[in-house]
């Protein structure tokens, strides 16, 4: 090893048949021992060999031999909360819209506000609900009328927020009837996605949703206490 203040030395020969040059050796006065560097050991080399020929075995599997394998261990899906905890939420998002659509009957609606309401309340984690609800509804056989309701639900509401835009905008072309219909389609894609939940989890789910709905009448105080009974159950 070389002692600090050694100037550093850089050889364009191979790693494999390096030695120490010449200056070196004589201004320490002394010969220096060749020295000389494997690339690579013995060992690593046929390491590496083993895991060249792992990969190119797994490369030429084919996609559904892999299926099942011990990759699966390392690929998992994000671990969903029970289904109960879903849908309440996307029952409260459902009367939500409805409310929604009776505002549209004022003289003047309130298209920001409009806009605002479908980003607050249970309306705001939606796309999180429902996307919960079509992978259970996947895992038990209804995966494709499941994805085809959220598809719609939100495609829909998308258009509808685009409507609700250009309504504040005072585009002409943005009628009230033009929403009313996005709205109809988001409410008949979410009742066709909630058609897939078990009658027994769909019942308590309402029963969630009604316990909610009601309390929303009630003094501040309680609601609030309420809200964090609910908040615990969702």
């Amino acid at each position: 090893m070389a002692t600090l203040g050694t100037p550093a030395y850089v050889s364009t020969k191979p790693l494999n048949s390096l030695s120490c040059p010449p200056s070196l050796t004589a201004r320490a006065g002394k010969k220096l021992p060749r020295a000389r560097c494997a690339l690579s050991p013995p060992k690593w080399r046929e390491s590496r060999r083993l895991v060249s020929l792992v990969l190119t075995h797994f490369l030429f599997i084919p996609n559904h031999a892999i299926a099942g394998s011990i990759f699966d261990k390392y690929v998992k899906r994000k671990k969903l909360d029970p289904l109960e905890a879903y849908v309440p939420a996307v029952i409260l998002t459902q009367l939500q819209i409805q409310d929604l659509e009776k505002s549209l009957e004022f003289d003047q609606p309130q298209y920001a506000t409009c806009r605002s309401l479908l980003r607050s309340g249970p309306a705001a984690s939606l796309r999180v609900n429902i996307r919960a609800v079509e992978q259970y509804a996947s895992d038990n056989g209804n995966g494709k009328t499941a994805s085809n309701s959220v598809d719609q639900c939100l495609r829909a509401l998308e258009e509808l927020d685009s409507l609700f835009l250009r309504a504040s905008r005072n585009d002409p072309e943005a009628s009230v009837e033009s929403m009313k219909g996005k709205i109809n389609t988001a409410l008949n894609a979410l009742e066709s996605l909630l058609q897939t939940v078990p009658s027994d989890v769909l019942d308590k789910g309402k029963a969630v949703a009604d316990s909610y709905r009601i309390r929303e009448d009630v003094e501040p105080e309680t609601l609030d206490r309420e809200m964090q009974q609910l908040e615990s159950i969702l």
